[in-house]
């Protein structure tokens, strides 16, 4: 039942999608020989990073003339390898997607390069050490977003006499992000002997959680002088469970946060967030250009990563009338 159901899901979000995108499998663009398919199967939406990074992906295809088949996952690793199953079965000419977590893809993943069908991996890595199972990796490095956000904090407390009680709102348990962010601030803040992370939980990368681990935070941990959040989302959550305390984010509690989305670039403007390390989720018009030369046998980099940036509030300012995300 659940299968059938799954199938059914899949089958609706791609008419949909051939209704905006004006394509379709037999006649018109999506019956020419020419025409790409691709599967892409997406984490889900549990925030405004991975929103802006869908529509990116769902923009750029149709710009393209690619014949896009979309899943969402809600953030639930099964989800995703029925979908690439799905894809598989389908014979798309590519696929990729943004997994969960790092562990747990050899499988389903030889099962793509048994078909030919080349994989691109899109903002997170899988830890497997047969490299041969997908083509390339296009993302953020997210180790050296960790390091960002932690050299800022080691700047900004140099003038500061005694201890820093750091708080961490990790992403996903297992993810990529979450791992690597995590590594490279542990790695930055050990030039200061003074900065301490005192607690460290997943808000699962979403407002909610981090509303949720933060509020258990300032009753467990009375001291709290730096909230460090894996994006936005859970630093916008600790926001609000932070002015609920009656205290004042960004001053009586300093938050660093990434990603660099709109509502995050905001509250960094008005001052309740004191640092962001940008994270650009519009990655859809280069996982294109990387899908055409795959898919015409072209050779590409193993690895491509993404340019980024970082705010202070004055300069969240002068971006915030251009964002497009």
């Amino acid at each position: 039942m659940f299968r059938k159901s799954f199938v059914a899901v899949i089958a609706a979000t791609t008419l949909a999608l051939t209704a905006c995108g004006g394509q379709s499998e037999a006649g018109g663009e999506g019956g020419s020989d020419d025409t790409i398919t691709m599967g892409f199967a997406q984490v889900g939406a549990e925030s405004g990073w991975r929103t802006a990074n869908t529509k990116s992906v769902q923009e750029a295809a149709e710009a393209a003339g690619v014949d896009l088949k979309f899943s969402d996952a809600q953030q639930k690793q099964e989800n995703q390898i029925k979908a690439i199953r799905s894809y598989i079965q389908q014979q798309v000419d590519v696929i990729a997607f943004s997994p969960v977590v790092e562990s747990g893809w050899d499988t389903v993943l030889k099962e793509a390069k048994d078909a030919d069908i080349p994989v691109i991996l899109t903002d997170r890595a899988v830890d497997s050490t047969d490299t041969s199972l997908y083509r390339t990796f296009l993302g953020s490095d997210f180790v050296e977003e960790g390091k960002k956000a932690g050299e800022w904090l080691v700047e900004d407390s140099a003038s500061t006499e005694g201890p820093v009680n750091i708080v961490e709102l990790q992403g996903t348990t297992g993810a990529a992000p979450a791992i690597d962010r995590k590594e490279g601030f542990e790695a930055a803040i050990a030039a200061d002997p003074d900065l301490e992370i005192v607690q460290s939980q997943t808000g699962d990368f979403t407002r909610s959680g981090g509303k949720q681990v933060m509020e258990a935070f300032l009753k467990n941990t009375p001291d709290i002088d730096v909230v460090y959040a894996h994006n936005d989302d859970m630093g916008l959550g600790a926001i609000e469970a932070i002015e609920a305390a009656g205290k004042v984010p960004g001053k009586d509690i300093k938050i660093i946060t990434v990603d660099a989305v709109k509502d995050g670039m905001t509250a960094l403007a008005e001052g309740k967030i004191n640092f962001i390390v940008e994270c650009n989720p519009l990655l859809g018009d280069q996982l294109m250009d990387l899908a055409a030369k795959v898919v015409a046998g072209e050779e590409v980099p193993a690895r491509v990563v993404t340019e980024e940036t970082t705010f202070t509030p004055e300069q969240a300012k002068e971006a915030l009338p251009s964002r497009e995300y």
